[in-house]
């Protein structure tokens, strides 16, 4: 069997859990691509001090952590169901890495996991772990954590950061299909730099990355791209698997590890 990369995909609006374009049938033919015994997924929308996993054979909840959509959207449920023997595995490599790590039975899913996860495989008949992030910790921190998971995707399991590039709610561009050049900028600057496996660039991001402080006004979306990386194959190139923009300044670019 050949390993499944990881990957960095965007979750964007909620929307995409019943909007049908560009976006959502690339979703859907990206799963078909691969067939998991079990997905990971680190969460933006889930912050904890300590890294933290779901730990459940029982079905999720599924969470509307929104406000102000339509009535449909709150009509969509995923009821995948968990892995306590996942998430033994998850903790077992996080402690073996002196990673702090820590498990929650009661947790349900997510935006940033069920709304992806609906269009990716939408029968909820894989099991599911998600996992917490912590936007503070350094970069080379996070990427650490996902390091101690690398070689899953050997094992079929799928990890997926779950987040955007360029996330600044503040400044969205309502209506606005073309993107702000200053955000093709930004992630221009990212995919050169993960290409080239510029790591202390990257990791410096902050300081080098042109408009860092528009397109990255708090790491929770951001931090899950250097997990996603991590966990990946180190010998392989990170692939441009999308990319799109919406409201101007939303990045619905994703990333193959």
């Amino acid at each position: 069997m050949m390993a499944i990369p990881s990957l960095f995909l965007a979750h964007g609006s909620p929307m995409l859990a019943i909007e049908e374009n560009d976006y959502t049938r690339f979703l859907a033919e990206l799963a078909g691509r691969f067939a998991p015994k079990a997905i990971v997924v680190f969460t933006a929308h889930w912050e904890r001090p300590v890294t933290t996993v779901t730990s459940t054979d029982g079905v999720y909840e599924t969470i509307y952590d929104f406000g102000g959509f339509p009535d449909e959207l709150y009509q969509v449920t995923y009821p995948a169901r968990g892995s306590k023997a996942v998430a033994a595995k998850l903790i077992e490599r996080f402690r073996a890495a002196g990673i702090e790590a820590a498990t929650d039975s009661a947790r349900g899913l997510d935006h940033g996991t069920w709304t992806l996860l609906h269009r990716m495989y939408p029968k909820a008949d894989i099991p599911v772990v998600q996992a917490s992030v912590h936007p503070f910790l350094p970069p080379q921190e996070q990427f650490k954590i996902g390091e101690s998971l690398r070689g899953f995707g050997e094992e079929g399991v799928l990890v997926i950061g779950s987040g955007v590039t360029v996330h600044n709610l503040r400044i969205l561009k309502w209506g606005q299909r073309t993107p702000e050049p200053w955000a093709v900028e930004f992630d221009d600057w990212l995919i050169d730099r993960l290409r080239e496996r510029n790591m202390p660039q990257l990791f410096d991001y902050e300081r080098e990355a042109p408009h860092a402080r528009l397109a990255v006004p708090r790491a929770e979306h951001f931090v899950p791209l250097f997990i996603a990386m991590g966990s990946g194959d180190p010998q392989r190139t990170p692939e441009v698997l999308y990319r799109s923009y919406d409201m101007g300044t939303l990045s619905y670019l994703c990333l193959g590890f």
